[in-house]
């Protein structure tokens, strides 16, 4: 036994649940853990019914808790604490993921008696009522933006919408995305293409490479993540995308990337808005030409088309535009996220 493990009161720890989805309640339980156990296991056990993945769940617990071992199985009994088979059925599929005997079983629900119990540990129970962190897997998945804020940062990005203004050159793409982020009070995240296009070696002149191409789409694709992780409710909006710079690497290099149209099938957005080229073009010293912009507006259309995602075009004055805009996207945010309800 390692010096370390002397100073826990206890050897292992055990956290289980649905974690359906990981929330600040979920946290506060592994933390108790961590905090008293030389090792912590947590236990997501799912039922077939449930929609987001028990692998999606195990990933933001590794991620937000790095120090535990995190397992996942398959547990389709039904919920019947007053029924000793059913906790058999129960106890078949927690104790076959344990590695070693836990001592300590942490939960905030009255069942963590009978499962101390049953393994000849201690029972520690955090919260009762859960009044220091009033959350449930249940009142997250009934109102998902209410509960915003008790959801770490890889929960968000999971559930966060993502909507992306794109069009060709002086379409109003800018101007219509940063309108929306300011309507929604959200992060807005900026072209990183005209970022590097300001900044990069040779300047507009020198030929385009398809590793900057590479660079535009990881780069925008990270700072998006970002802006989903920290967005004050469920929503982000940004200024072209993964997909939008592979329309731009067919134009500038003369061919499709393969790297960055793979990329783009894997981050889908929730809702492609596209800005229409009816109204006049201004030259500011970065854009090809008015003569390429409504071939490329074209191509825009067709690969929209081919992308599986909605999308919808706008047009008219700026005021229009964002009128059309945000009706689309409180259509999308009303449509919720359409969660199963767990076995009970």
């Amino acid at each position: 036994m390692n010096e370390q493990a002397d100073d826990h009161q206890h050897q292992h720890g055990l956290v289980l649940g649905k974690f359906y989805p990981f929330h600040a309640g979920h946290q506060q339980l592994i933390r108790a853990a961590t905090a008293t156990c030389a090792q912590v296991t947590v236990e997501v056990l799912g039922s077939s019914v449930e929609s987001i993945p028990m692998e999606v769940r195990a990933k933001w617990i590794r991620r937000e808790h790095p120090t535990a071992r995190v397992v996942t199985a398959l547990d389709d009994a039904p919920i019947d604490y007053d029924d000793p088979a059913v906790w058999e059925l129960h106890m078949r599929v927690i104790e076959g993921l344990l590695d070693r005997p836990v001592d300590a079983v942490f939960t905030s629900d009255t069942y963590g008696a009978e499962l101390a119990e049953r393994l000849g540990a201690t029972w520690h129970r955090v919260d009762p009522g859960r009044v220091a962190m009033p959350v449930s897997g249940t009142a997250v998945r009934a109102d998902v933006a209410g509960h915003w804020w008790a959801l770490p940062a890889p929960v968000r990005e999971w559930f966060c919408r993502r909507v992306v203004v794109i069009g060709a050159e002086s379409t109003g793409t800018t101007t219509l995305s940063r309108a929306l982020a300011a309507h929604y009070e959200v992060p807005w995240v900026p072209e990183f293409g005209r970022e590097w296009s300001e900044v990069r070696p040779g300047g507009l002149e020198s030929p385009w490479h398809s590793s900057e191409f590479d660079l535009i789409a990881i780069e925008h694709q990270r700072q998006e993540v970002e802006a989903m992780r920290a967005t004050p409710r469920p929503l982000t909006i940004s200024d072209t995308d993964v997909l939008a710079t592979a329309i731009w690497h067919e134009r500038y290099v003369g061919g499709t990337s393969p790297s960055v149209l793979a990329r783009a099938k894997t981050w889908r957005p929730d809702l492609y808005l596209l800005t229409g080229d009816e109204i006049p073009f201004v030259q500011d010293g970065m854009r090809d030409g008015e003569h390429i912009r409504h071939h490329m507006q074209a191509r825009f259309r067709e690969v929209l088309a081919q992308s599986g995602v909605p999308w919808f075009e706008v047009h008219g004055s700026p005021a229009q535009r964002l009128a059309a805009a945000t009706a689309r996207v409180d259509e999308l945010l009303a449509g919720g996220w359409a969660l199963a309800d767990p076995l009970g």
